[in-house]
């Protein structure tokens, strides 16, 4: 006769808990599962941007919480009344189909170890029990079969080899475990010792899933042997209080076996069958699967705490990296880049014998000129403003391609932050934004020339009638372009605002090279906000572990 365990009484299953308590309250049922669906949806919007340590098994274990809550929390709570899912799971040939067609009392599922590859799961229900599974998400997967041999409010689940040599036949095996009210493991004699299996009966301890396991193909002589051997290990592992079914080795045969081999399981699935034990059996399974997500989205949420402070990390290098490029973008105005090449050539032809700009001055040291020569100075000081605008665009341009390859270059090393790689693989390209910006400001610079140029001309002091004079002899717009030119690193330039306008003269050139500096360094600070937009994801900010802990909170509080 086969060995097995007695036949656990509804006590046997733990007293009633506090999801049991919960789910007699229908207003708190609803809250849970309204607490329920939040948590899935922010834990499946929860991203891990950046590839740091740990950041794999994260991606893993988010994975795995949402198949946990898709396959089982949300449909248990959405339809508690819905028959107890019973998956039979194992290694491959362990002899789960014959067992299920077995139980049936005819083959629903194929059988054998040259079993088809794609072999579809298989899940064998009460046909008055079919309205009650329509909505479970398990029948995505799954064929269904209705048969009045299954007691009412159980469902048999075949599932997949564990391990199974194709990748989708092992990942299905795992999410219809994650679907499971209880898990009926089925292992034999010469494999119970594997590694697979207890490796998937570690989760259901941790979850406290309700598990019975089935000992196939025993052979009669060593039974007490292997069974005792058994009980050992499932004490061991924590599941001491598990059900264990022995099934004697009954030789080769096809087909399912006979009534009396399957009995004891039989009988101990109809117990459970009924409403209040099923009801127990789910209860169990769903206070434990509550009890584990505690700890799951805590480990979760660390995790995203750990991408914000690896964006935190990587914003402070950026920040330290920015002032070097800074620095040298301010000595290159200062050293006269702007005015290098075409401006350079445009003054001199500007101050040539008989040019616009030759004689200012007259030997009596009063400026020469008049309202009509101011208007013809201001035309002729167009090109040399274009070049100007031209230049400086050039200049910034240049100023923020070298400050986006030192912050780049400051992702890269071996003394690059964690998660540096990812910041450069999302890295935009700033091209189209930096010409832009460069050309924005260099307008604005020489618009800041005129304004300049007006103030000091208009200004009181002990010259301030000769530069009045100035004014009208030479003109605003010439006595810019002389300022902007002097500002961009034109001694010539220089020399002549100063002999125009006199000690302003000094200060308006001062002026406006600072200002052209401070563009310069707002240049390299645009390559900055450029890269923060690499960080610019809810993931990575400060507070983004605040959502998942406040959907625990909330769980924590309704469980």
């Amino acid at each position: 006769m086969p060995a097995q365990t007695s036949v656990p009484a509804p006590g046997d299953f733990g007293e009633p808990s506090a999801a049991q308590q919960i789910l007699a309250r229908p207003l708190a049922q609803t809250s849970l599962l309204d607490a329920v669906r939040d948590l899935r949806r922010d834990v499946e919007a929860t991203t891990f941007p950046l590839e740091i340590e740990g950041v794999e098994e994260a991606r893993a274990s988010r994975g795995r919480l949402v198949d946990q809550l898709d396959e089982h929390l949300v449909p248990r709570l959405t339809e508690l009344s819905a028959p107890a899912v019973v998956v039979v799971a194992g290694s491959t040939g362990a002899g789960k189909s014959t067992l299920v067609n077995s139980l049936v009392g005819r083959e629903v599922s194929a059988a054998g170890v040259l079993r088809p590859t794609t072999r579809e799961p298989v899940l064998v229900h009460h046909p008055l029990d079919t309205d009650l599974l329509s909505h479970h998400p398990v029948l995505d997967e799954v064929q269904a079969v209705a048969s009045d041999t299954v007691p009412r409010g159980i469902a048999i689940l075949d599932a997949p080899d564990l391990d199974s040599v194709l990748d989708a036949n092992r990942d299905t095996a795992h999410r219809l475990l994650e679907a499971a009210d209880l898990w009926l493991f089925v292992t034999t004699a010469s494999r119970y010792g594997d590694a697979l299996p207890w490796q998937v009966l570690r989760s259901a301890v941790e979850r406290s899933t309700s598990v019975a396991m089935v000992l196939n193909r025993v052979p009669v002589a060593s039974m007490p042997t292997v069974r005792g051997d058994l009980l050992d290990r499932l004490r061991a592992h924590g599941l001491a209080g598990s059900p264990l079914f022995v099934i004697p080795d009954v030789g080769p045969h096809s087909g399912p076996l006979t009534p009396a081999v399957v009995a004891p399981v039989l009988r101990w699935l109809t117990m459970l069958a009924g409403p209040d034990r099923a009801r127990t059996v789910v209860a169990r399974t769903l206070r434990g699967a509550l009890a584990a997500l505690r700890p799951w989205v805590d480990e979760l949420a660390e995790a995203v705490q750990d991408q914000a402070d690896a964006a935190a990390r990587i914003g402070q290098t950026l920040d330290e990296a920015t002032a070097a490029p800074g620095d040298a973008a301010a000595e290159t105005v200062r050293a006269g880049a702007v005015a290098d090449g075409a401006v350079r050539a445009r003054w001199a032809q500007l101050v040539a014998k008989g040019a616009p700009f030759s004689r200012l001055v007259g030997r009596s040291g009063r400026v020469r000129g008049s309202a009509r020569t101011a208007r013809a100075r201001g035309a002729a000081v167009a090109p040399l403003m274009g070049d100007l605008t031209e230049s400086t665009t050039s200049v910034l341009t240049a100023v923020g391609h070298r400050g986006s390859a030192a912050l780049r270059a400051a992702l890269t090393g071996p003394s690059a932050p964690p998660g540096g790689a990812s910041v450069l693989e999302r890295w935009p390209d700033g091209e189209a934004s930096r010409a832009a910006a460069a050309e924005r400001a260099a307008r604005a610079w020489t618009g800041e020339g005129a304004r300049v140029v007006r103030v000091a001309l208009a200004g009181s002091g002990a010259d301030s009638r000769r530069r009045a004079r100035v004014g009208k002899a030479v003109g605003e717009e010439a006595l810019t372009a002389m300022a902007l030119a002097a500002a961009a690193g034109l001694d010539e330039a220089a020399s002549a605002v100063r002999t125009l306008l006199g000690p302003a003269g000094d200060d308006v050139v001062s002026e406006l090279r600072e200002d052209l500096v401070r563009r310069a360094r707002a240049q390299v600070d645009l390559e900055r906000t450029i890269a923060d937009r690499t960080l610019d994801d809810p993931d990575l900010a400060a507070d983004a572990s605040s959502r998942l802990r406040l959907r625990l909170a909330v769980l924590k509080g309704l469980t």
